[in-house]
């Protein structure tokens, strides 16, 4: 049950920030802080939940195979989405938002498997930091280019049932899986989220905050490495 809340909750701050966007009001300052804080930590959660754990029990030599595999598929298919298929239609839009939290949303779910509330407290929170401001920014974006409100938050709310799923899926499909092989689908998830951190977050963050992005992302290292201690 706690997994269920606990993967509601971070989807869920997609419909709330797309509310936020489109009917509140976020400065480009305080979006991209909050991005890069975000980012930060979840860097860090990415490398010391999904990846290390594989590097001290398994193959080092399959563990980054794994991470570089998920890096070079989330790549493969942004750009696919962003380039080849058009985001700018309801449907590309949708999958372009989808694939930037598939990501992070399956990492949260195979992360969830087995761990204490505390040692995955840095990876949910920091997606759902990341998932306020990504969803008010782009609601905020898309209702300036002329599309309805009502569409946006359609979508942002299709997102969020499409994340919430991945990631019940990634959590209850891979209970059984054998610890060695769900540290290596950890590992991938950790390449993608790493991939998506350089292409979609911080560049983000310094577009809307250049100044304090910096700080912003040291601030959310701090956060995500205070958080891992309490769970050891």
């Amino acid at each position: 049950m706690m997994t269920i809340i606990v993967i509601l909750i971070v989807s869920g701050a997609l419909i709330i920030g797309a509310v936020w966007g489109i009917y509140g009001h976020m400065s480009d300052s305080l979006e991209g802080f909050l991005v890069a804080l975000a980012g930060g930590a979840l860097l860090v959660s990415a490398l010391l939940e999904l990846i290390h754990p594989a590097l001290k029990e398994d193959s080092i030599a399959i563990t980054l195979s794994m991470v570089f595999a998920g890096a070079v598929i989330f790549t493969i298919l942004d750009y696919l989405v962003k380039e080849k298929w058009g985001s700018k239609s309801g449907g590309g839009l949708l999958a372009a938002i989808t694939l930037d939290g598939i990501p992070e949303n399956l990492a949260l779910g195979v992360a969830l498997i087995g761990a204490s509330p505390l040692s995955v407290a840095a990876l949910s929170g920091s997606i759902l930091l990341s998932n306020l401001p990504e969803a008010a920014g782009g609601s905020k974006e898309m209702t300036s280019n002329n599309i309805s409100k009502k569409k946006v938050l359609l979508l942002w709310v299709g997102t969020a049932v499409i994340l919430s799923i991945s990631a019940l899926l990634g959590h209850f499909l891979l209970a059984d899986v054998p610890k060695e092989y769900l540290n290596y689908i950890k590992c991938f998830a950790g390449g993608a989220v790493a991939a998506s951190l350089a292409t979609e977050v911080f560049p983000k963050a310094f577009k809307k905050d250049k100044y304090w992005t910096g700080l912003a992302t040291a601030i959310g290292l701090i956060l995500a490495l205070y958080l891992n201690t309490l769970g050891e």
